[in-house]
């Protein structure tokens, strides 16, 4: 019996990036996030979601990605993913929703080199599609204890 992984998949920039579905609480529209003093570069600030504060990430930061030109229709498409990281939750901006997968095991492969310019230590693997590559990522590697406990303190 193969596994299957299910994936929320998501454009930053001009790739296509996964991440798994259990670590995913909720997609939601943009909000208005109100910026931080003195927070890391890549805390875009936090904002209120159903009375929760949630710290903002943003990844073309994270990974130094150059923010693609987006369409009115990838602007409607555009927002946060709610992670749940161990109990802790934090959202992330993405360029554009695109669609829940199920990806079997044996097709994850080690990342190419030439994708290691995001940092291969955030990459779980990748899947070859007709349209290049989807990466996965692990979101408890994204962020080191100690910048989860910044992030976490952000919130206070």
């Amino acid at each position: 019996m193969s596994e299957q992984n299910q994936l929320v998949t998501f454009q930053l920039g001009e790739e296509l990036y996964g991440i798994n579905i259990m670590d995913v609480k909720e997609i939601v529209r943009v909000q208005a996030i109100r910026a931080i003093p003195n927070a890391p570069v890549y805390v875009e600030g936090i904002f209120n979601l159903r009375s929760e504060i949630i710290p903002i990430i943003n990844l073309h930061k994270r990974f130094h990605l150059k923010k693609v030109l987006s369409s009115e229709e990838d602007e409607l498409l555009s927002g946060f993913i709610i992670l749940d990281i161990d109990g802790m939750k934090l959202g992330v901006i993405i360029d554009r929703v695109s669609r829940v997968v199920t990806i079997e095991k044996e097709d994850i492969q080690p990342p190419p080199q030439m994708l290691t310019g995001i940092g291969a230590e955030y990459i779980h693997g990748v899947v070859r599609q007709e349209q290049g590559y989807l990466i996965i990522l692990d979101i408890r590697d994204l962020f080191n204890p100690r910048e989860l406990q910044k992030i976490a303190d952000l919130k206070r």
